[in-house]
Order: structure tokens, then C-alpha cells, then sequence
């Protein structure tokens, strides 16, 4: 797991997912031909979260992007289709959340009928995208954006918690330490 995707992952779990890095969904010969990749290995989630109260299980891909220009929303998709293959691709999104959430009952990390969701956590949106339409396409298609603003807020609230020796809270209670040193200088 990369550092961004340890970010998203202790924020959610604060939020009452659990989280499982990497995961891979074992998708059959035949959900293979159907999304035209007949020789695919197993298909990589980057986070799944669920939540046990709501039987929520949502699929995250986590994109940082900090040294970039950032996420791009054109047109009303995401650029390039080929970074964001879940979110271009309804055939393939269709059979791999299927085939997740079947695998996640069959193990029994879940009970039968979650509510699944696809998510994008992202550490940084191009300033050449439509940050408003983004949003509106994410609600018309059920997903969820965590944004760069939604990381920023979450990471702030870690500043008023007990220290947990967890990457998040040591870089929000150092970074935000820092600031509120400065602002009670001033």
C-alpha cells in the first residue's frame, strides 16, 4: 500500500470501515471474455472499505497525483479512459464490483446484498477541471469523490484526537502543528 492510499484507508477506518488493501477479485473465464481481456490476471482494487452497519462495500481507487497536474474531468469523463478503467468502462465496472461482492460473501467478510459503491480518493484535481461537474457526474452515477478538500478536512479534524502512531496523524499533527504555531505568532 502506498502512503497516500495508508492516508484514505486510516481516514475511512475512522469513519467505521474496515479497509482492505490490494485486493484482488478473482474474475472467471467467462467475466474475462465479457470484458474483452481473456487473458487478464486478477483485477486490482487499491482499497475496499465496508461497513458493517450500513452493509456498505465500496471499491476505491486512490490516485495522489501531487507532482502532477492532477485528476482531469473532461467532457464528462475522466482523462485519460485508460487511468480510470472501472469508471469508463460500464461492462467492466458491472463485472468486476459483481464478481467482488460475490467473492467477499463467499469468504464471509460480508453478509449477502451489500450496497456497492465505486469511489475515487484523490490528493489532487487539474485546475483545467470543472471541479462542480466532477461532483454532479460522481452523484449521477453513485460514486463517491473523496477529494483533495474531503482529505484535507478529514486530516484536519485528526488535529483534536489523542496521538496514534499512524502515518495520517503524525503528518496532519505535524503539518497542522506547524500552521497553528505560526497563526498564534502572528
Amino acid at each position: 500500500m502506498n502512503a497516500f492510499e495508508a492516508i484514505v484507508a486510516t481516514l475511512l477506518r475512522r469513519e467505521g470501515y474496515w479497509i482492505i488493501s490490494s485486493f484482488k477479485v478473482d474474475l472467471t473465464k467467462e467475466e474475462k471474455r465479457t470484458i474483452g481481456r481473456h487473458s487478464s490476471p486478477r483485477w486490482e482494487i487499491d482499497l475496499v472499505a465496508y461497513k458493517g452497519a450500513t452493509n456498505e462495500l465500496i471499491a476505491i481507487e486512490c490516485k495522489s497525483f501531487l507532482d502532477s497536474q492532477g485528476v482531469i474531468f473532461k467532457g464528462d469523463t475522466l482523462q485519460p479512459a485508460s487511468t480510470y478503467k472501472l469508471f469508463t468502462e460500464p461492462t467492466l465496472r458491472n463485472v468486476v464490483l459483481t464478481r467482488l461482492g460475490k467473492q467477499l460473501i463467499k469468504s464471509q467478510l460480508c453478509p449477502p446484498k451489500p450496497i456497492i459503491r465505486l469511489a475515487l480518493a484523490t490528493g489532487k484535481i487539474a485546475k483545467i477541471t470543472d471541479r462542480n461537474k466532477m461532483r454532479v457526474h460522481f452523484e449521477k452515477q453513485n460514486w463517491i469523490l473523496y477529494d483533495d478538500n474531503w482529505v484535507q478536512s478529514k486530516l484536519r479534524d485528526l488535529q483534536d484526537t489523542g496521538y496514534e502512531n499512524d502515518i495520517a496523524f503524525v503528518a496532519a499533527k505535524i503539518a497542522l502543528h506547524d500552521k497553528a504555531s505560526m497563526t498564534s505568532r502572528r
